[in-house]
């Protein structure tokens, strides 16, 4: 689940506002943000996700034009072949600026519509190193889109595009590095939350959300002009609302973990004033998944690092005592600030304790210079 999402497409109202440069200003803060966003279209215009909606695949790989804001999220945990580990996240979002329906046939490009505006981020993470790239481009003129049949989603030359049945590629260039690997999911879409609804909030605010949680991965990445064979697995997620976090929502802390015995844990925390509001999925090895909601589990900082933009909780403990679950997740040595239009971190983890592992962990809200 991407929640920085919510926040990167405010961001990418006020980018496209001003006129889609890649040179834009830093937003001041997260509620500042949020609370300045404008682009005519309000969040009740659009299609808002509730309990009972359903999932349709492959359809809803798809974009969701009668929703405001969506994304395509993969995060990777690979080895090269002299043994090496790298973390990959290939990440694209759509910001709406006014509803529309699926039937709608879309304005031509020479009238140079302005109704979406798309981000992508990648990165690239090793022992020593992470690398981070951005792009954005206005919807509706070729520059960016996707399609459910056959899936791709891509902007410009970044693409995920589904190859055969069931396998994808995903091709990025950044600065210095890229990756161009194969990915194939070995077990069924899982729904969260309620069938696919995941609740944001005490308060109802939501999402539809589903995950193909165990991706094998492999192909290549190049570093500084060498090229090196990885395999792995990955973990992809699929999200799409209308309504952004509300300015009493600071922050938000993700992981997705796959545990060496087969069992998948997604378990996100949102810090509101005052609290936090908790939830997760369970996913066992034979692939059976339970909504886990906060009296189901607890998820708990033990350590922080100092990094340039401030301390970031680099270090947690979670419990499920129906699963015999009581885990450490620590991230891997090194900053993994992603410094784009909105900085958060995002890197890979590891996992100790009653299970082992590897996954990935997200953070936003903690960037000390847009406080």
């Amino acid at each position: 689940m991407k929640a920085s999402a919510w926040w990167l497409c405010c961001g990418l109202s006020l980018l496209v506002l001003a006129g889609c440069s890649d040179e834009a200003s830093e937003p001041q803060s997260f509620a500042g943000l949020g609370a300045s966003l404008d682009t005519g279209a309000q969040a009740k215009d659009f299609a808002q996700p509730r309990p009972g909606d359903r999932i349709h695949l492959p359809a809803d790989l798809g974009p969701h034009p009668g929703h405001r804001i969506e994304w395509w999220y993969l995060t990777a945990n690979l080895t090269t072949a002299e043994g090496e580990p790298v973390g990959l996240q290939w990440t694209q979002f759509r910001q709406a600026l006014e509803p529309r329906s699926p039937s709608d046939v879309p304005p031509p490009p020479e009238d140079w519509p302005l109704q979406s505006v798309w981000m992508a981020h990648a990165a690239l993470s090793t022992g020593e190193q992470h690398f981070f790239h951005e792009r954005v481009a206005r919807g509706d003129i070729g520059h960016a889109s996707a399609h459910a049949q056959p899936f791709e989603v891509w902007l410009d030359d970044w693409q995920l595009r589904e190859t055969n049945e069931g396998a994808w590629r995903l091709q990025v260039q950044g600065n210095d590095w890229a990756y161009d690997v194969s990915l194939e999911p070995r077990r069924p879409a899982v729904r969260h939350g309620e069938d696919g609804f995941s609740a944001k909030s005490a308060s109802g605010e939501g999402s539809l959300y589903f995950s193909y949680v165990d991706l094998a991965i492999e192909g290549t990445v190049t570093i500084e002009g060498v090229r090196h064979q990885v395999s792995g697995s990955g973990w992809f997620d699929r999200e799409w609302s209308s309504q952004f976090l509300r300015s009493d929502q600071t922050g938000w802390d993700w992981m997705a973990l796959q545990l060496d015995s087969g069992g998948r844990i997604m378990a996100f925390r949102l810090r509101e004033t005052g609290q936090a509001y908790t939830a997760g999925t369970w996913i066992g090895p034979n692939g059976e998944a339970q909504s886990l909601k906060s009296r189901d589990f607890s998820l708990d900082v033990l350590d922080q690092r100092e990094t340039p933009r401030g301390p970031v909780p680099t270090n947690w403990r979670l419990i499920i005592p129906d699963h015999d679950v009581d885990i450490e997740v620590t991230t891997w040595d090194g900053n993994f600030w992603n410094e784009g239009l909105y900085p958060y971190w995002e890197g890979p983890v590891r996992v100790t304790g009653t299970h082992t592992g590897k996954g990935y962990l997200e953070l936003t809200g903690y960037d000390e210079r847009q406080r």
